[in-house]
């Protein structure tokens, strides 16, 4: 199993995304693993409130000490809200990457992309077999 924090209560990427599904309101993060492979977090770059994000494309750029990565939509929806802390304290999302260090809420488009994301078990065996 993987050593890395993996709630069952997400669905995840092969990218390191992770959603939540909160009512009508999805929040996206980065998971556990993606938060360890960055290293300490220096910058967010999140979407304008009201922009439209589509599945498997960029909305945004994460920036720690090591690596620039480009953030990419698990699935599509328009954007509700933005972590605002994270623009004084980008650390949060190596501290607590499912909880305060969440990314962005969005309205989903077509919930049926959830249904193509892993479940915390097959997200666990994709990060066993990249480790390999």
């Amino acid at each position: 199993m993987s050593k890395y924090n993996i709630p069952e209560d997400c669905r995840y990427s092969d990218k390191d995304e992770w959603i939540r599904v909160d009512g009508k309101t999805i929040f996206i993060g980065v998971t556990d693993y993606a938060q360890h492979q960055l290293g300490d977090i220096v910058f967010v770059e999140l979407p304008e409130v009201g922009s439209q994000i589509d599945a498997g494309e960029s909305f945004g750029v994460i920036e720690s000490v090591k690596a620039v990565s480009e953030l990419c939509a698990p699935i599509s929806g328009k954007v509700v809200a933005i972590n605002e802390m994270l623009e004084e304290g980008p650390e949060t999302v190596n501290a607590d990457c499912y909880g305060d260090g969440w990314l962005i809420s969005i309205e989903p488009s077509d919930e049926a992309e959830q249904s193509e994301l892993l479940d915390a078990a097959g997200y666990a065996k994709f990060l066993d077999e990249r480790s390999e």
